[in-house]
């Protein structure tokens, strides 16, 4: 019995992965966790993870958990331009929902991946968290939540070598994606994925990765990306 979880299953990305997941054959169960779902997951909230954790018990071998949760803008917070534009409270949200949940997650799901055999905890990152490939600027809460993400992903993944050398724990970046976290931001020309095609991508770059390759932060394809 082999278990998949998705988590932001609400989301497009997430509700496309959710999809692909369960049509994918290789899992027993496909379990969704959003704000809405019951049980909840809410980020800011750590007991309400806690909670969904524990209801994975007995069901089987969790093989697979995809975090696709995360923030750009809402009706209150947008990307800043300039560091004039900055505001403590938009940065402390965007880091508690981009980095310190998916931080959390961490926390409560990595302990429950198997001790022998391959598995996997995906968090979707962004390039542009990616420091050595920033050369416009700009965006600061974002990139800096995406960076910290980042280093998160290599720091647990050290650990969870110690005990489950043969999981990953990996960052992947989706692409520009035609959901409501990008729309209006894509630059005109960029190549736009739909969500299904997103997410079949990053399911396949997935099963590209080796237990060699935990820590690392890849493209959809299974491509590492400079830090």
């Amino acid at each position: 019995m082999s278990i998949a979880v998705v988590i932001g299953s609400t989301g497009g990305i997430g509700g496309a992965l959710t999809a692909a997941v369960s049509s994918d054959g290789r899992y027993s169960r496909v379990l969704d966790f959003a704000r809405t779902s019951r049980p909840s997951i809410d980020l800011t909230d750590e007991p309400s993870i806690e909670r969904a954790a524990r209801t994975l018990g007995d069901l089987g071998d969790l093989r697979l958990v995809i975090d696709a949760t995360g923030i750009l803008s809402d009706e209150r917070m947008h990307p800043e331009k300039a560091l004039r534009l900055l505001d403590p409270a938009d940065m402390a949200r965007s880091y508690a929902i981009n980095t310190i949940g998916p931080a959390l997650l961490m926390k409560h799901f990595l302990p429950l991946l198997p001790r022998d055999g391959r598995s996997v905890f995906a968090t979707l990152s962004a390039k542009v968290g990616s420091i050595a490939d920033n050369r416009l600027g700009g965006w600061y809460s974002y990139r800096a939540s995406k960076a910290a993400l980042n280093q998160i992903v290599r720091t647990a993944a050290i650990e969870l070598a110690r005990t489950r050398p043969d999981a990953l724990c990996v960052a992947v970046h989706p692409g520009t994606v035609d959901t409501k976290l990008s729309r209006g931001f894509a630059k005109r020309g960029l190549n736009v994925l739909s969500t299904d095609r997103a997410a079949k991508d990053l399911l396949d770059g997935l099963d590209a990765l080796r237990p060699a390759d935990s820590g690392g932060f890849f493209d959809r394809h299974g491509q590492a990306i400079q830090w």
